[in-house]
């Protein structure tokens, strides 16, 4: 058996820095992962997505531009998008083992189980070490359905093996990852059908941001079948065919199933090593990101909060912090987050119902995108920009913006909250004229 001083599991966006930092410190770092270095973000989440995004909405706005008396022939050529995707992603993958290994750490291609505590065995390799943490994130949930066993289909990891444009696209789920794709691909112009059991997309935010945008992508030609479930499905001379619970059918050349995330705890045998996990597989932790074993921490998208790259990068800094004796945990920060479809969704801190349900006397006020001189400049005035305050303390408890750029300018929310700024300070600020940001003192006005 090796020993370490230091054992990471996954390379997710918390645990590479973290083993570089501690490989920094002359620790012995030893680093497993199984499948490709730098995690869900690099490989097939954040980057690949907004690149592709940033094919399909060059499309669409230079189709739109026509508003602005500008009329453009727009041509796809689908294949050098996602050729573009696969380089970039390629050669940054590679980038971050390559990275652990000149820092001094040394990296183990394997699957990893813990076959006793902070004992660790992947591949021909047995280590233990004082200090062990988990960052081994999610993987795509994929329902029980009829027949789809036995039929080809996507899900957000393998969707950049896709080479041809289909014709028609059948995607399942109306969250974040169905919705940025969904348009993406209507954009890039193939016809989409969005089917999600609930009777709104993005359910999880305010039911008006889900309406608007779904009549935005219903623009770009995105059908949706809401309040309704697949039924079974089959494949016939290369066409998939979803049967609903409703009576309906949709067919498609493609079948992206994007029905949310599960954690990749299945392998570890966490028992072996002390470690318990919670009724939906996500492991324990406290607020100090600690394990039920001593030692052992985990951090990230696998400890079942939000899955965002920015909240697993953080992560890593609070875990380094509470190692070296400083007051930190795992939810002192503002939690801000963005969807990246056209219009953009971004929130910071709490909606108005949360607020309240966290016991504020909490109100909130709204500016129409329409208002602010910038919008109507480049014809999208499709939008709005909100903001919650405590009645008692005049504090800003969150915001939530939708409208083109909204995933920049939530940056200022999020500061001003860490600061503890009311809104007065806002409201006294002189932004930019004519830009975006410049409604953000006038949405704080409308407190007067």
């Amino acid at each position: 058996m090796d020993q370490a001083d230091v054992i990471v599991i996954g390379s997710g966006q918390g645990g590479a820095p973290f083993a570089t930092e501690m490989a920094g410190r002359g620790k012995r770092v030893v680093y497993f992962e199984r499948g490709s270095w730098g995690g869900s973000c690099l490989n097939y989440g954040c980057i690949p997505s907004k690149m592709f995004l940033a094919s399909a909405h060059a499309a669409g706005r230079a189709r739109g531009a026509v508003d602005l008396g500008v009329h453009a022939e727009v041509t796809v050529d689908f294949p050098a998008v996602m050729e573009r995707i696969q380089q970039v992603t390629g050669s940054r993958s590679e980038g971050v083992r390559s990275r652990l290994e000149k820092a001094g750490v040394r990296t183990v291609e394997a699957e990893a189980r813990f076959t006793g505590e902070r004992t660790v065995s992947g591949g021909d390799l047995t280590v233990q070490a004082p200090l062990v943490v988990i960052d081994t994130g999610l993987s795509p949930l994929v329902p029980p359905i009829d027949g789809l066993e036995d039929v080809p289909y996507f899900t957000y990891k393998t969707f950049w093996d896709i080479e041809q444009l289909p014709r028609e696209t059948v995607i399942l789920g109306a969250g974040y990852v169905g919705m940025e794709l969904g348009q993406g691909l209507a954009r890039l112009g193939s016809r989409v059908h969005l089917i999600d059991q609930l009777d709104r997309p993005i359910a999880g935010e305010e039911e008006d941001v889900g309406a608007l945008l779904q009549e935005a992508l219903e623009e770009d030609g995105v059908t949706f079948h809401l309040g309704t479930t697949a039924k079974s499905v089959a494949r016939q001379k290369g066409v998939v065919t979803v049967e609903l619970e409703n009576g309906d059918s949709v067919s498609g050349g493609a079948l992206l199933v994007a029905t949310g995330q599960r954690p990749n705890t299945r392998a570890l045998d966490p028992e072996a090593g002390g470690i318990r996990l919670d009724d939906d597989g996500y492991v324990r932790v406290d607020d100090r990101f600690q394990t039920t074993c001593e030692g052992v921490y985990a951090i990230g998208d696998v400890t079942g909060q939000p899955a965002f790259t920015h909240v697993s990068w953080e992560d890593h800094r609070r875990l380094l912090g509470i190692l070296d004796g400083e007051d930190r945990t795992q939810l002192d920060r503002v939690l801000g987050y963005a969807f990246f479809t056209d219009p953009q969704v971004a929130r910071a801190g709490s909606a108005l119902a949360q607020a309240r349900e966290q016991g504020h006397n909490a109100r909130q006020v709204e500016l129409a995108l329409s208002e602010v001189t910038r919008a109507h400049e480049i014809g999208r005035t499709t939008g709005f920009y909100r903001m919650v305050v405590d009645e008692d303390t005049d504090k800003i408890l969150g915001a939530t913006l939708v409208g083109p750029e909204t995933a920049e300018l939530i940056h200022i929310f999020i500061a001003h909250i860490e600061a503890g700024s009311t809104w007065h300070e806002l409201e006294q600020s002189t932004h930019i004229h004519p830009t975006f940001g410049e409604g953000l003192p006038t949405l704080a006005r409308e407190l007067k």
